[in-house]
Order: C-alpha cells, then sequence, then structure tokens
C-alpha cells in the first residue's frame, strides 16, 4: 500500500493515520489485538519509521492505540475512560486518570519528624507526620506510585489506628475523599518516578505525570493531607470537562 498524497497541503503521516484508523475502527484490528511491528507497518504504508510513529502517536492520543514498552503497540477502546470521572471531581487519581486496571495496593508507611517542607505543604506545625507509599499494581506490575503526608494530629482525629495498616489504606483510598470538600490538583511532568529508596521499581517511572493533590475538609481549615501521584505517561488520560461561564 503506497501512499501517494493527493493533496500536498496534507501530509503523509495524516494518511496513514487515516488508513490505520480506517482499519482499527471497521474491526480489522480488533480491540486487544496487537499491531504488525512497526517495521511491517512502515512497509506496508511505504513511509518511514519516523512518519508511522508521528501517525501512531495521533491514534495514541485518540485512546485508540497503547504502546507497551518492549511489546509493541495494541489496540484499545475509546469507550474505556469515558466511565471515569472528570478531573474536576474530587477523587483518589489513580482510579480516574488511570487507564489500566489496578488489583493491588500495597502501602508502607513511617513516622517522621517535621520539616520545613511538610510545615508548607500542610499549612501547619506538627508534633510528627506519617509518610505513606503506596504502590499500585496491575498484574504483580507496579504501573503507579504515591506518596502522602499527613499530620499525626489528623492522624488522632480521624480516629485512625496505625497498627491497623488496613484501616490506614483504606483512609487514604477512600474515606479522605469522602470527607473532603475541596481539593487542590497540581499537574507536572516528572523524571522521578523511580528513585533509590522506594521499595519497588515503577514501569515506565523515567517519565511520569506527577499529580500534587492538597485535600481539604473546609474552606477554613489547614489541609487533611498531601498527595503526590506518579502516573507513567503512557498510562495516563486527564479529561476536564468544560462549561461556559454564566
Amino acid at each position: 500500500m503506497k501512499l501517494v498524497p493527493k493533496n500536498s497541503k496534507k501530509l503523509l503521516y495524516t494518511l496513514v493515520y487515516d488508513n490505520l484508523y480506517k482499519m482499527i475502527i471497521n474491526g480489522e484490528y480488533p480491540i486487544n489485538s496487537k499491531l504488525p511491528s512497526e517495521p511491517q507497518l512502515a512497509k506496508m504504508f511505504g513511509v518511514s519509521r519516523m512518519t508511522l510513529r508521528q501517525a501512531l502517536s495521533l491514534l495514541q492520543d485518540d485512546g485508540l492505540v497503547k504502546n507497551i514498552h518492549g511489546k509493541g503497540n495494541f489496540i484499545t477502546s475509546p469507550e474505556k475512560c469515558n466511565k471515569k470521572d472528570f478531573l474536576e471531581l474530587i477523587g483518589n487519581p489513580i482510579y480516574k486518570y488511570h487507564n489500566e486496571p489496578i488489583n493491588d495496593v500495597e502501602l508502607f508507611f513511617r513516622l517522621d519528624l517535621e520539616s520545613d517542607y511538610t510545615r508548607q505543604v500542610l499549612e501547619k506545625t506538627s508534633t510528627a507526620v506519617v509518610a505513606c507509599e503506596r504502590y499500585y499494581k496491575s498484574n504483580n506490575k507496579v504501573i503507579a506510585y504515591a506518596f502522602t503526608f499527613i499530620s499525626i494530629e489528623t492522624i488522632l482525629e480521624m480516629n485512625i489506628d496505625l497498627n491497623n495498616k488496613d484501616q490506614l489504606l483504606d483512609f487514604l483510598e477512600n474515606k479522605a475523599y469522602e470527607v473532603s470538600t475541596s481539593s487542590m490538583l497540581e499537574i507536572k511532568r516528572s523524571t522521578a518516578g523511580n528513585t533509590n529508596h522506594q521499595r519497588h521499581k515503577l514501569v515506565g517511572g523515567e517519565q511520569c505525570d506527577l499529580i500534587l493533590e492538597t485535600l481539604y475538609l473546609n474552606d477554613y481549615s489547614p489541609p487533611l493531607l498531601f498527595n503526590k501521584y506518579y502516573i507513567p505517561y503512557q498510562y495516563s488520560n486527564f479529561r476536564i470537562k468544560a462549561t461556559r461561564k454564566i
């Protein structure tokens, strides 16, 4: 299949994109199937691998193709993300913006002395802080990571028993969002998804979307807690529902 642009204004990679898009939508490549290798596809369309990758990037943006490092490109369903919450709704970002199913969360925590940093992010002084690490797994692979600071005073106020790890995990994953009335999110790109002190290596941790999240009980109290979520960029999918200002 040799692609020759009929209209010189249409770039070659967009023609590759158009053809692959139609092939996927028409079911030639079913959901969860693997696309032919990049050399095979480039030969099929008579283009360079660079041109092919530009087309694949557009399909990834559309949510039709997912690249798994070392394995290849796979067909995904665009409806997969439609059931998830939008960015402006309070909730655990991992379950809203990660495009892989999470089937296990491993929690580790320790007591730390407060620091200038914890005073800044928690907006108060504390006798001690609880530093929590969560490793999100899919089929035994760590595909997301969270680091949390919460003051020991908040632990006491919320009646959390630190000897009960399941209770602490449930608070971090669910209860904190149920009792919060607002949150502040900041999204950045990070290359620090994997550090030497982490217990597990994060798949794709070299390039992550970093979500800095502060949860508030109300408009008058210091933050309930502060989270840092690391989602490898190949797994992240952010959606914002915008409305007209009245």
